[in-house]
């Protein structure tokens, strides 16, 4: 038996889940010297997200973001969720993205990188792996964890053996809908743990209300980490509240090295800037709820917020239990892919087309062809040839790994953007969102030289930089 130790998500995945990712740094940076003084094992600060919103929404840079947590934690390590070769973005980037991507995220203060496919397609999880371990990082593999017929629990003792082999430092089961059940959870933390000599994290959300007990029978079989979320930012839809997990295991053999009385502390912090937040019309009170149907239908809460969204802009709403009724058939159809970035938005918006179309499949987001295409990857079940038919007629199937079809593309990307380019890393934020990025680089010159930003639009004209 061993001390638990913990991993706080309130600076990424807790305000990703209940207020849209709009934390500001303004708002993390004056409790970070108190939290870098608790004992957490890590804090989870950036990837998933996050960078997409400082870009598009908080008109901030990512990059600086990290820098000055970075340097704000001196003692505590800063971890980030990645999606494999993904990245934070919906499509595969070229090997050449990724590791630069990487290199630059470790260069500026990522100590761990955790990284997932959305199909546990271990294919694209190769070369984030090997870059996170070249440039130093410690290098997480995280199982995205769902229900079918086939992923039992063999199947994911499977993966888990390949992540190692790989040559990850640890792995994570990355319970994104909240529906890995308690005692499942310590069967298969057991299974895991059997043949793997590695760290073990658990993370879940609270989305269904079951993820304390899934959490307290993980850590009896042998789980090493869990992910929790500050009380203010945590439960609903977000992580496993921090301070009541934490006292739970009081008493025990298990009870993390941990000052609770400075977290308590923190989370008065919190606790306001929650209402600051409320305030401004960010937190919904449908993602603070349990939501039972989570269960039976595996949706994430992200993913239940913005299928209520697109109904509402059409006038659809009452079509809404139509389309949670189609996901679980669309997922079947599709091989019973994981309903986690970019599968929950194929999936999601394929049942919502579906329910709204005269006929299923009448239409299909290109993703979702490119995707029977073989284009993210190799499904855990093959999707019949009935439904291929359907989607994509005669075309070809292929079979290698995505990313070997994808040229380097980190030059293209430098040249597109030259007269734009403050720092190195500009790049790789063009090279993820480059209509966003580069909105970003024109309000940014904008603002350094006294332009008006609608001159920045004109193509033969540089400014200096």
């Amino acid at each position: 038996m061993t001390k638990v130790k913990i991993v706080e998500t309130a600076f990424r995945d807790a305000h990703q889940s209940l207020i849209a990712t709009r934390m500001r740094t303004e708002d993390m940076l004056p409790v970070a010297e108190k939290m870098d003084k608790v004992g957490y094992y890590a804090l989870e600060v950036w990837g998933g997200a996050t960078f997409d919103t400082c870009l598009r929404f908080l008109n901030e840079d990512p990059w600086d973001r990290l820098r000055a947590l970075r340097k704000a934690f001196k003692n505590t390590k800063l971890q980030m969720l990645l999606r494999g070769q993904n990245l934070l973005g919906y499509k595969h980037y070229p090997d050449d993205v990724v590791e630069e991507f990487i290199r630059l995220s470790i260069k500026n203060g990522i100590d761990i990188i955790r990284i997932f496919d959305a199909l546990n397609d271990l294919r694209n999880l190769e070369t984030s792996v090997k870059a996170t371990k070249k440039y130093g990082g410690l290098a997480q593999g995280a199982i995205s964890y769902t229900v079918s017929p086939v992923h039992n629990i063999d199947y994911y003792v499977n993966v888990a053996k390949g992540m190692a082999e790989m040559g990850v430092d640890s792995i994570c089961i990355k319970d994104m809908s909240g529906i890995l059940l308690p005692y499942t959870a310590y069967e298969l933390v057991s299974e895991i743990k059997k043949v793997i000599d590695l760290p073990l994290e658990i993370h879940s959300h609270f989305t269904s209300g079951i993820a304390n007990q899934t959490y307290l029978k993980a850590i009896e079989a042998g789980a090493d980490i869990i992910d929790t979320a500050i009380s203010p930012l945590g439960n609903g839809t977000s992580q496993p509240a921090t301070e009541p997990m934490i006292a739970s295991l009081e008493g025990s053999s298990y009870y993390p090295d941990i000052d609770f009385d400075l977290i308590l502390e923190i989370s008065d912090y919190f606790r306001g800037l929650r209402n600051k937040y409320e305030k401004e019309g960010l937190l919904d009170n449908k993602v603070l709820s349990v939501d039972v149907n989570t269960l039976k239908y595996q949706v994430p809460g992200g993913m239940l917020s913005n299928l209520v969204s697109q109904l509402k802009a059409q006038g659809k709403e009452d079509k809404y239990e139509e389309v949670l009724i189609e996901i679980p058939k669309v997922r079947e159809d599709l091989g019973f892919p994981p309903l986690v970035t970019p599968m929950s938005q194929m999936v999601g918006t394929q049942a919502l087309f579906n329910v709204l179309s005269s006929e299923r499949y009448k239409m299909v987001p290109n993703e979702v062809k490119n995707y029977v295409k073989g284009l993210y990857g190799k499904p855990a079940v093959p999707i019949k040839d009935e439904i291929k038919k359907i989607i994509i007629g005669e075309e070809k199937i292929y079979e290698g790994r995505p990313a070997d079809l994808l040229e380097p593309e980190l030059d293209k990307y430098r040249n597109e953007i030259k007269q734009y380019i403050e720092q190195e890393e500009d790049v790789l934020s063009y090279a993820l969102f480059p209509q966003v990025a580069m909105n970003f680089f024109k309000q940014r010159m904008a603002s350094k030289y006294k332009i008006e930003t609608d001159l920045l639009n004109e193509e033969d004209k540089t400014y200096p930089v």
